[in-house]
């Protein structure tokens, strides 16, 4: 990790993003100062030198925008203010002179697909059709006999579609009924979001992970999407259990007008050196999505999709698939990669793997072409919670329980201690449960030489060294069983990689020349055959 960024370093590094390591902070959950059970900024700058040893190069915090809180922020009523629940703007500007002074970027969570039916943008637009704003927000007529204009669905349940009796239309949402869509046909919304993006520049930010980038413009025509055959079908993005899976979605997201706004807003950071990475919601075309939009300079800098957020175990194969798709997809993109986020059950419960394996786990992606995501307490090795339904607080998980638990179960709050109920986040009752399992992960132990913290501050220490591992070219890969191998090149470096993401021994060898092999303690790799036990791992560098 870099030293103190001031202004200078800021505007110095224009490829800051390519290959970074991008902590992801949920505020709910983090650290709460000041009892109230609620995480908040003042509890992030409180936490930020953990993130700093740990050796990430930026933050993302999720959203603290003032909110009703339905969705937990991601309904935004005010873009430009913060929640009393988190603080205020003088908060904000706290965790970013404290960020910077650590050496650390900030990147926030800009919601720009919805809002909440709270904004007074939404208020003012179903108030009737002849307002200023009339046009701000997805309205249509119903057809004939009364039903929704389309047959698209939500992602959170039912129909896409609300009815409003003021204006005796319905609505699109996305998600919530009470996450109304904004209407990006509408050159006003484009041009009040993107003064959204000024503000929090204008405050320092570097940069943004931007909800649901692909999910911004409908077709303009409300045509219906056409069924998707069960054998395509796929959980990379929502549930089994949820209908969404049945349709192919052609025409209620990922338009191709959306391109034109992502330039605009390419050109509102450019001045700033600002990144942004987008969350590509598609389980069909999630990596062509992803290269449309990452693609040249005068886009997004990088996305993520959801193929290493599926629910099945990243095997070496579904590796070596997920690479050869993007290159065939996104030859130019730039890929963003996680193995959980704040959606998805967390990946040590998600694949079923014991330490050893989350060791080996947090070295590939360190060595993996792309930048990395990583979320609040992996490091740690956090399972999923299990929340009882009584506790249960996101609507998602309440619309389709039990086969679908919803998100609470990662959110719960971080441990930092062992000692406590609250596990040191808060003096306060914690707004969700905390685990007994979580806080037995916080003790004394929690950072030890063996520990799972020092396994990835180590990964993290290597991509940081190397810069080959941050922005170098991949090739050579190749899944055989449990063994996974690929090379990380540039102009000056080769870095042989191989992984044993299984439970028996497995052997390779080196390609031909002198290899020394990297790791906490470097040392020289004997011979061309390298024998790797179980979840060991092997990178090394041609001499």
């Amino acid at each position: 990790m870099a030293g103190k960024l001031d202004a200078t370093a800021r505007a110095m590094d224009t490829q800051w993003w390519r290959g970074a390591v991008i902590y992801q902070i949920y505020p709910r959950s983090f650290q709460d100062s000041n009892g109230d059970g609620i995480g908040d900024l003042a509890g992030i700058v409180q936490r930020l030198p953990h993130i700093a040893e740990l050796g990430a190069d930026a933050i993302w915090i999720s959203p603290f925008f003032t909110s009703p809180m339905k969705d937990f922020g991601y309904d935004v009523s005010d873009y430009c203010d913060v929640d009393p629940m988190f603080g205020t703007l003088a908060d904000f500007d706290a965790v970013i002179a404290a960020a910077h002074g650590l050496g650390l970027r900030v990147m926030i969570d800009l919601v720009l697909s919805h809002t909440s039916d709270q904004h007074p943008w939404f208020i003012e637009s179903r108030a009737n059709r002849t307002n200023p704003r009339r046009n701000w927000y997805v309205w249509a007529d119903p057809k004939l006999d009364g039903t929704p204009p389309t047959n698209w669905l939500s992602i959170f349940g039912g129909s896409a579609w609300q009815w409003d009796a003021r204006r005796e239309q319905y609505f699109l949402h996305n998600f919530l009924t009470t996450q109304p869509d904004l209407n990006f046909h509408e050159p006003q919304v484009q041009a009040a979001l993107l003064d959204v993006a000024r503000f929090w520049l204008e405050r320092g930010v570097d940069g943004f992970r931007l909800d649901t980038i692909n999910f911004y413009t409908h077709d303009k025509y409300l045509r219906d999407n056409p069924g998707l055959p069960p054998e395509l079908r796929n959980a990379d993005t929502a549930p089994a259990v949820n209908p969404y899976n049945h349709q192919m979605h052609l025409f209620d997201k990922s338009q191709p007008e959306n391109v034109e706004f992502l330039k605009k807003l390419r050109a509102v950071m450019k001045p700033y050196n600002a990144a942004a990475v987008g969350e590509v919601g598609d389980a069909q075309r999630g990596l062509e999505i992803l290269g449309e939009y990452t693609r040249g300079d005068d886009r997004m800098q990088m996305c993520y999709a959801f193929e290493f957020l599926a629910p099945d175990r990243l095997t070496p194969a579904r590796v070596v698939e997920t690479f050869r798709a993007l290159e065939e997809a996104a030859p130019d993109g730039w890929a963003c990669w996680a193995f959980s986020n704040h959606d998805v059950v967390r990946h040590i419960t998600r694949w079923g793997l014991s330490v050893d394996a989350a060791k080996a786990y947090a070295t590939l992606l360190m060595c993996l072409r792309g930048t990395a995501c990583l979320y609040q307490g992996e490091e740690l090795g956090l399972p999923e919670a299990e929340i009882a339904f009584e506790d249960l607080q996101d609507p998602y998980g309440i619309e389709f329980w039990p086969e679908f638990k919803g998100r609470d179960g990662c959110r719960t709050p971080m441990v930092w201690q062992a000692d406590n109920q609250a596990g040191g986040f808060s003096t306060g009752k914690p707004w969700l449960p905390i685990p007994a399992q979580h806080l037995r992960l916080a003790g004394p132990e929690a950072k030890g030489k063996d520990s799972l913290f020092a396994q990835y501050q180590a990964a993290l220490a290597l991509r940081h060294r190397h810069k080959v591992l941050r922005s170098g070219a991949q090739s050579d890969m190749m899944a055989a069983g449990d063994l996974l191998c690929f090379m990380r090149s540039d102009a000056t470096d080769r870095v042989f990689c191989a992984f044993n993401l299984g439970e028996t021994t497995v052997t390779t060898t080196l390609p031909a020349g002198n290899w020394h092999a990297l790791g906490q303690e470097d040392g020289p790799v004997l011979g061309q055959t390298i024998i790797l036990a179980p979840w060991q791992s092997c990178v090394a560098v041609k001499q």
